[in-house]
């Protein structure tokens, strides 16, 4: 495979007890979702001879932006278009221009995998290991 997508969500119909049926249930993504997936695409970045995509939990500029600099060439966001229109895309183009300029950025390959677990200073972030000293250390 030359490209892969972290991580598709599968539909989850739900169960009415009541009724005795299965019946569609849409539940839209949040940004909330976007962890997950910029951890794996950080992990495998530079690891895997692959493009990555993330979908799901895609919904400001700043998920983008995440996105990419965790490893991902693409950023769906299908639940945000289907909310709020495709209209929404202008408002998102704009302040990714916007933080780009900011931080001088002149080009988004550039930040592509900016921050993979290959490329930030402190690369044990992305171990679980974090995890257990933040439980640690809240004890």
């Amino acid at each position: 495979a030359n490209g892969m997508v972290l991580f598709n969500r599968f539909y989850q119909p739900d169960i009415d007890p009541d009724l005795m049926q299965v019946r569609p249930h849409l539940v839209w993504s949040t940004s909330h979702e976007l962890r997950l997936r910029i951890w794996w695409v950080g992990m495998l970045y530079g690891r895997i001879p692959a493009d990555f995509a993330v979908t799901g939990g895609v919904h400001t500029h700043m998920d983008v932006l995440k996105s990419l600099m965790a490893g991902a060439k693409v950023a769906m966001m299908a639940s945000e278009l289907l909310k709020n229109g495709i209209g929404r895309m202008t408002k998102i183009l704009h302040d990714l221009t916007v933080w780009m300029e900011e931080h001088e950025y002149d080009s988004v390959s550039r930040m592509i995998g900016s921050m993979s677990q290959q490329h930030v200073e402190h690369p044990d972030v992305y171990e679980r290991i974090q995890y257990m000293r933040e439980l640690h250390t809240r004890r």
